[in-house]
């Protein structure tokens, strides 16, 4: 077989294999798939550097320094995602007079390297924000998460409906629990950009907004294998340029910006005169070429990237250190009003293994994977209720469940180790919050009835029901053991605001393991009595 159609169908194979497991495990709601298949996840660049998963990212270097942006064109799926968008968006749009429809066009290197540098520095101070925004990964997981999942929910809700009027009870109803306004807001406007994007220009989020892409990008000028012309049998038809979904192709100079090409090889694929190969860089072949020739040119090209990157990054370090300190100057204010006995001030309750509310800000990028595979749905992607620094990042919502006693899942699954791995022995000691009773508002006090549903519902029995007026019986909380697992909180039947809350820990605490004959297997049903 000819390398023209190889290594065009070798690419799409391991994109699919890469990119159907990654994008079925975001939208399992059944779960169907088994866990392990998390572990793809951890192949993604930024969390295996946030997780500091050093063979990975010593892997992925190798990866780029021999073949090229090849991560980008394989295993990112929000770059795989972008090639779908553009083969659906070109299926009667691929050729107008014979021609397909990209060209070359600069690289904006100041633009995409200072970028780069920002979301860098700003990672560093302990800002995570913009790579939040840009990190391709997780911009994929919120589509993925708030898009695609309610699509594939409600065309099973639809089927399973046409069923069930001929008595085929295979498929069930299911509810849609894990996506918040902010969160659909921000998986539609990544959609939208993307289509946007690659409808004008093809892979112009990889080459300008996307980190990823700007640092391989610096890499892969220098990989052993990349795409070079045969200027010998080249006729100049154009064919390669106008099918470079990467308009890193220069037609008048034959030339390849490697910086740009993600490895697609469409160009390739459609010479006709079999004048573009995937061979070894011509850096590396010097007795094939005029050395002297390319001692000039690399010299006079690695300068000028070298001092145009330099300045780029030097200029931007004074910015990154401003934002740092806009974003971090809300965030200390809000701590100071966290201290206050308001509710509305209170921080969020992070995943348990988040360790502490800051650590979490700092390297939780939002991708709702714990969102979707956590079994009670308990887990909701923020807004700014709790300020732009929590933006997107989940937190426990306690409204209508609550954290299952033994489950690690949302621990197991993170694939930037923003929460990190616990077994069942830790988590059930890991207190990521303490349950408050305000009195005034229970219907023991209200209404002078038993309830005791809080302490039904509690695993540890951390709430007991003591003597109070008469025969009744009040809750009453022991934080020593104490997990903040929403039992008591997603039961209070009192309204509209519940008894018993869940008061988060800023630092997660370990609390006192309950005696054996306490333990209890919570079952939330639906009146909690």
């Amino acid at each position: 077989m000819k390398q023209t159609s190889l290594l065009k169908r070798l690419r799409v194979i391991l994109a699919i294999l890469f990119f159907v497991p990654i994008i079925l495990y975001f939208v399992d709601f059944a779960n169907l798939l088994p866990d392990s298949l998390h572990g793809l996840l951890h192949l993604q660049i930024v969390p295996a550097i946030l997780a500091g998963i050093l063979w990975i990212i010593i892997a992925q270097l190798l990866l780029v320094l021999v073949f090229g942006r090849l991560y980008c064109s394989v295993i990112c799926p929000a770059g795989v995602l972008q090639d779908i968008i553009n083969r659906i968006y070109c299926i009667g749009k691929k050729k107008k007079n014979g021609k397909r429809r990209f060209s070359y066009k600069k690289p904006m290197n100041w633009f995409r390297y200072g970028l780069l540098a920002i979301t860098t520095l700003l990672a560093v101070v302990g800002s995570i924000e913009l790579l939040l925004l840009l990190d391709p990964y997780s911009n994929f997981g919120r589509v993925a998460a708030n898009l695609f999942r309610p699509l594939v929910i409600w065309g099973n809700n639809l089927i399973a409906d046409v069923l069930m009027k001929f008595d085929n009870y295979t498929l069930y109803h299911v509810t849609i629990e894990t996506i918040t306004i902010p969160s659909l807001i921000a998986g539609t406007v990544v959609l939208l950009l993307f289509i946007g994007l690659v409808a004008w220009r093809g892979r112009l989020f990889c080459n300008t907004l996307c980190p990823v892409g700007s640092l391989l990008g610096l890499i892969s000028r220098y990989s052993l294998l990349n795409i070079n012309f045969d200027k010998n049998a080249c006729i100049q038809c154009g064919k390669c340029e106008k099918s470079c979904k990467a308009e890193a192709i220069d037609m008048a100079s034959m030339h390849v910006d490697n910086s740009r090409c993600v490895n697609c090889f469409n160009c390739i694929s459609s010479c006709s005169k079999d004048a573009l190969h995937y061979s070894i860089n011509p850096l590396f072949k010097n007795k094939e070429i005029n050395k002297d020739t390319v001692k000039t040119a690399n010299v006079s090209s690695s300068r000028r990237s070298f001092l145009s990157t330099g300045i780029t990054v030097a200029s931007t370090v004074p910015l990154a250190a401003a934002l740092a300190e806009q974003v971090n100057g809300p965030k200390r204010h809000r701590e100071r009003a966290h201290g206050e006995e308001n509710e509305a001030n209170w921080s969020p309750v992070t995943p348990p293994g988040s360790i502490s509310l800051e650590r979490f800000k700092d390297t939780c990028t939002g991708c709702h994977l714990c969102v979707v595979q956590c079994p009670t749905h308990i887990l909701k992607p923020a807004g700014l209720e709790y300020g732009f620094d929590y933006l997107l990042k989940p937190h426990l919502s306690y409204n209508s469940s609550y954290c299952n006693y033994e489950c690690t899942v949302c621990s197991d699954v993170c694939p930037n180790h923003a929460i990190k791995p616990l077994t069942v022995e830790q988590k059930i000691t890991t207190q990521v919050g303490i349950a408050h009773f305000i009195k005034h508002r229970c219907i023991v006090e209200i209404d002078g009835t038993d309830c005791g549903a809080c302490s039904e519902h509690c695993p540890t029995q951390a709430v007991k029901m003591v003597p109070y007026k008469g025969d009744l019986r009040i809750p009453q909380v022991e934080p020593e053991i104490c997990i903040g697992c929403g039992g008591c909180e997603s039961i209070c039947p009192a309204r509209p605001a519940r008894a018993i809350i869940i008061k988060a820990n800023e630092v997660h605490l370990l609390a006192e393991k309950p005696k054996e004959e306490e333990i209890k297997e919570v079952v939330v049903d639906e009146f909690g009595f």
